[in-house]
């Protein structure tokens, strides 16, 4: 869906003509009462009034009125924002909720306490990504979408926190719209096309290999997952050049853009969702064009690693052997563990570029969703890499939890046969971490010396934050989550900084 316009106002609330006027509401020992200082001027909204039609100021609680006299919206929004005092992540998760509470409305006015930049970016951001819709291939007409996004505040310099708030929340809704996409409409080559058409005008590189590319590299994990369907695979290069002395950071993700497990076939209702499985290539990109848009003084590229996962005579088999880009070679037990399969050969590519660090995201375990539920991310690797990552997860609010590669877990990929096999059939402990131990296998050195020290490198297993299968909540919606895409815009930040 279109992106709504971001702005910024210090005009008094009650004078803001928009469809609904949204004022927080906090939760104190003496009741409900609106945060900040009389936001609606003169109105009768007292904490007896509040308590009288039900607003309790509970965290994600909303409730819609007719405006008071001498307010110019259409209706008034209370939305709770809990008995603590506003942070950024609060008061982005109210925005989302009081957005997701008003979606009838094409105009949206914000009255929230904001007393930083932090803040008043958090709402924008909030309220953009609450009020996301997806425009599905139906023949009835859509609903009233957000078109305009307006913040009340005072901090200075709020106007760049709307224009960045914009350039985040556009980069959350590629990924939400990419995902979206039935699979017969998103595809290895179609995906490279969309790709080419939301990078149009950036100040971007886009290589692309296709099968023959892809035989000549020796690609044998992207050219074995894809070679079932008679959609051929694509592996696709966006590189973002700000200063040949910057840090060089590399992403890397997994783009299955339909996994019926290939032979070792899913059941059916497991395959239902899996159009999901590019999470991770629509997540690199929609960063990279983020950063791109923002001017990060850094290098980026991001690897996106197309394939699609069905069974045909065609269809590599269990016992199988891959030779890998690099040349090391898998047995491929379980063809349902694909996705680490075009991962290594996207790791082994970044890592012959040489970059400061590899952070791949993939939706690529069940077991992730088994350990950490349908809202963390589970992050492994490197220790500081890790930090790191942590710390751009705390800005940004998102939810992200440090797991060990265990070296005890090493042998269970042991085969006669090959260097390495990417399963170990009928073992069901520490999937996610087993899968994170076989890509390590494929992440270079530093340099081209052989005693080069390994390059940092970072796996965020998104398979259940990725999707939102049960209610909306703050500003997620039901579905496509975006996760993990201001964590790494963030991320690039820091490397810029450095």
């Amino acid at each position: 869906m279109p992106s709504p316009t971001l702005s910024t106002t210090d005009l008094s609330p009650a004078d803001l003509d928009a469809d609904v006027l949204v004022v927080g509401v906090l939760a104190t020992a003496d009741g409900p009462r609106l945060a900040g200082e009389s936001p609606l001027g003169g109105s009768t909204l007292s904490t007896d009034h509040l308590t009288a039609v039900g607003v309790t100021g509970a965290v994600d609680t909303t409730q819609r009125l007719s405006s008071p006299e001498g307010v110019s919206a259409r209706s008034v929004l209370l939305v709770g924002l809990g008995s603590t005092a506003p942070t950024p992540d609060s008061l982005r998760s109210a925005a989302g909720s009081a957005a997701r509470a008003a979606s009838d409305a094409a105009r949206l006015a914000l009255a929230l306490p904001t007393e930083t930049l932090d803040d008043t970016q958090a709402v924008l951001e909030g309220a953009a990504l609450g009020g996301y819709k997806y425009v599905a291939r139906t023949a009835t007409a859509p609903a009233s979408t957000l078109t305009e996004v307006t913040v009340v505040t005072s901090v200075p310099g709020a106007n760049e926190a709307a224009e960045r708030a914009a350039i985040t929340s556009e980069a959350v809704t590629i990924v939400r719209d990419l995902v979206n996409q039935p699979p017969n409409d998103l595809y290895p080559a179609s995906f490279v096309e969309r790709a080419r058409e939301l990078t149009d005008g950036l100040d971007l590189e886009l290589e692309e290999w296709g099968v023959d590319e892809l035989r000549e590299g020796g690609y044998g994990g992207i050219l074995g997952v894809g070679q079932g369907s008679s959609r051929p695979p694509r592996l696709l290069a966006v590189r973002y050049r700000a200063g040949e002395d910057a840090p060089h950071l590399a992403l890397v993700g997994k783009g299955i853009t339909f996994d019926s497990g290939g032979l070792s076939l899913k059941p059916a209702a497991s395959m239902v969702g899996m159009k999901y499985d590019m999470t991770g290539a629509a997540t690199v990109l929609a960063t990279i064009i983020a950063a791109a848009r923002l001017g990060v003084p850094l290098r980026m590229t991001a690897w996106l690693c197309l394939a699609e996962n069905l069974p045909s005579s065609t269809a590599i088999r269990p016992n199988d052997v891959l030779t890998m880009r690099g040349g090391k070679t898998v047995e491929v037990l379980n063809t349902d563990a694909e996705g680490r399969l075009v991962l290594a050969d996207g790791i082994v590519r970044a890592s012959e570029e040489h970059p400061d660090a590899i952070i791949d995201v993939a939706t690529l375990t069940g077991a992730a969703r088994v350990a950490l539920g349908e809202r963390y991310a589970g992050v492994m690797g490197d220790e500081e890499l890790i930090e790191r990552v942590q710390r751009a997860a705390s800005a940004t609010g998102e939810l992200v939890w440090p797991m060990p590669l265990p070296a005890e877990l090493r042998p269970l990929l042991a085969t006669e046969v090959a260097d390495i096999a990417n399963a170990k059939p009928g073992n069901t402990a520490a999937g996610m971490l087993l899968a994170g131990v076989f890509l390590r296998e494929f992440v270079g050195r530093a340099s081209d010396e052989e005693d080069a020290p390994v390059i940092p490198w970072a796996h965020l297993d998104i398979a259940g934050a990725a999707n939102n299968g049960s209610g909306a909540y703050g500003y997620t919606p039901k579905g496509p989550s975006g996760v993990a895409v201001r964590l790494l815009i963030a991320l690039a930040e820091s490397y810029a900084a450095k």
